[in-house]
């Protein structure tokens, strides 16, 4: 796993749970490679109103005290991992195999803190459909993504059309 997708794919799973999305192959895989266990859904409200706050954040680029808050409350333990041998060296941020509402506070805050700080390969976006308001990860080659997905986009260009053809006649 290279270092980026490390980064992309633990701001994807703080974007899912905040997102409140069910587990996707991403989380369960995340979990599985890092020997974690499926967290409860009251253990993981305990993480939610800091980790929300934290991506709304970021997608807004800034402010950065949620982040701080998060980190603060999660501090993210750097190692050097290879998974066994299997994967090439990265930075990880929790240990594998403890709490996963710790794993995830600490993982996803150190994420959010390299996304906020401007990495150029990860952007958080907030869905612009206004129904909507999800977040999701703009992995757009120039990162100017507007909608969390093709039915979002569809659905605004479609009313757009249909508003414009009502004032024009």
């Amino acid at each position: 796993m290279h270092y980026v997708d490390y980064i992309g794919n633990l701001t994807r799973l703080a974007v899912e749970i905040v997102n409140g999305d069910p587990p996707s192959d991403l989380r369960t895989e995340m979990f599985r490679q890092h020997g974690i266990a499926e967290p409860d859904t009251e253990r993981l409200a305990l993480l939610l109103p800091a980790l929300g706050d934290a991506v709304r954040a970021a997608a807004r680029g800034g402010p950065i005290d949620p982040i701080n808050t998060l980190l603060a409350r999660h501090p993210p333990v750097i190692q050097v991992n290879d998974h066994g041998g299997r994967g090439s060296p990265h930075i990880h941020f929790a240990h594998n195999g403890e709490d996963a509402v710790a794993w995830l506070g600490r993982s996803c805050a150190a994420a959010l803190a390299y996304v906020i700080c401007g990495d150029p390969a990860v952007k958080i976006g907030r869905c612009q459909a206004t129904t909507c308001g999800r977040f999701f990860v703009d992995d757009s080659r120039n990162r100017t993504r507007r909608f969390c997905s093709n039915a979002c986009a569809s659905r605004t260009t479609v009313a757009a059309h249909r508003a414009r053809r009502r004032a024009g006649g």
